[in-house]
């Protein structure tokens, strides 16, 4: 059986060609059905001249506009009605597709998420989760990466929660643990949010673990590790920068220091293999934890195998059930509620 899936057809740095790519692939190696968004005429060209004949899952929805990268979230948001992001959102909304991927803009994806599908009951802010590798193997959500640049502890509580039950559901942890980034390990140690929210954390019926630093991102201790989106997004930055550094210098390294063949062969292998773990195109985007229907958002610069990667992360998270697990939880172990606004789309994520 197929899942459906909507793609933002127009969302990326260099649509729709990316995107094209990636339903095809996805199509192909993939149990979904693709509803590609976005301009009909457009994308039927593109479609036919890379399909070949090719009969694969792929259909068509039209949408007359498509929210550019540099535009101010908040008012594109509201002038393009018929945005390929509102009309793949709405899919989601009426039930025709069960998730939805964009690689556009982070915030007008993140509002338009919380304006066409709500917020889940419990929920002040949704947020941005990515999941990132460890020396452990374990890999750890991070989360909030860019959603809301304030926070209260309040809403860090509730990222806990929510983190929480994505590591349970979709990593199989059975006990997550679960942290809180700050400057120290000890209670004490952070500002007045961090402390704030240790209290609180405490509190809750999971595995909290107390303060972690930021090299504990990756060493695999904490499963679980919240933060506000100015911090996740620096962090996240941060970390993409790095990688690419430590890519490119092994890559010079390799080959200034390889003569023989059958070394140079071996070591092209291991550095394939390096720079597989550490791809951002693997991951396909973080999840918009929080609404009500599966939102998956990308980076601008995503690739075809990206964008395929972003599709299957949207089908997973919908046949885990992650958003009825979150609501569930929410009724279970009621937080305390803010009185902010939902989404701050100020901060973009690519």
């Amino acid at each position: 059986m197929l899942t459906d899936i909507a793609l933002d057809a127009m969302g990326s740095d260099k649509a729709p060609e990316p995107e094209i790519r990636g339903a095809i692939a996805a199509c192909t190696h993939l149990p979904v059905r693709v509803h590609l968004v976005g301009p009909q005429d457009v994308l039927r060209r593109a479609l036919s001249a890379h399909l070949n004949g090719q009969q694969l899952p792929i259909e068509i929805v039209h949408a007359s506009e498509h929210i550019a990268m540099d535009e101010k979230a908040a008012h594109a948001v509201r002038a393009k009605k018929d945005s390929s992001m509102r009309v793949g959102l709405k899919l989601v909304r009426e039930k025709r597709v069960a998730g939805f991927f964009t690689a556009g803009n982070t915030g007008a994806g993140m509002a338009t998420a919380k304006m066409v599908l709500g917020a889940l009951p419990g929920v002040d802010r949704p947020a941005l989760a990515i999941v990132v590798p460890t020396l452990s193997g374990s890999p750890t959500i991070l989360l909030d990466v860019g959603a809301n640049v304030d926070c209260k502890p309040q809403n860090l509580e509730q990222f806990a929660v929510m983190g929480e039950m994505y590591a349970r559901s979709v990593l199989k942890i059975a006990r997550p643990r679960v942290g809180i980034l700050s400057v120290g390990e000890e209670e004490g140690k952070g500002n007045d949010l961090t402390r704030e929210a240790w209290a609180l954390l405490k509190q809750l019926p999971i595995n909290f673990i107390g303060n972690v630093e930021g090299r504990d991102i990756y060493n695999g201790s904490c499963d679980v590790i919240v933060c506000d989106g100015f911090v996740g997004n620096v962090a996240l930055k941060t970390s993409e920068g790095l990688t690419r550094l430590v890519r490119e210098m092994l890559k010079a390294s390799l080959t200034t220091t390889v003569t023989a063949q059958v070394g140079a062969l071996l070591s092209r292998k291991a550095f394939n293999a390096f720079k597989r773990r550490l791809d951002p195109s693997e991951y396909g985007g973080a999840p918009l934890l929080g609404v009500r229907g599966v939102c998956i958002i990308g980076h601008g610069s995503s690739n075809d195998r990206a964008v395929m990667n972003g599709i299957r992360v949207a089908a997973e998270f919908a046949q885990a059930g992650i958003n009825d697990g979150i609501e569930r939880e929410f009724s279970q172990r009621p937080v305390t509620e803010t009185d902010q606004p939902s989404v701050d789309p100020n901060l973009p994520l690519q």
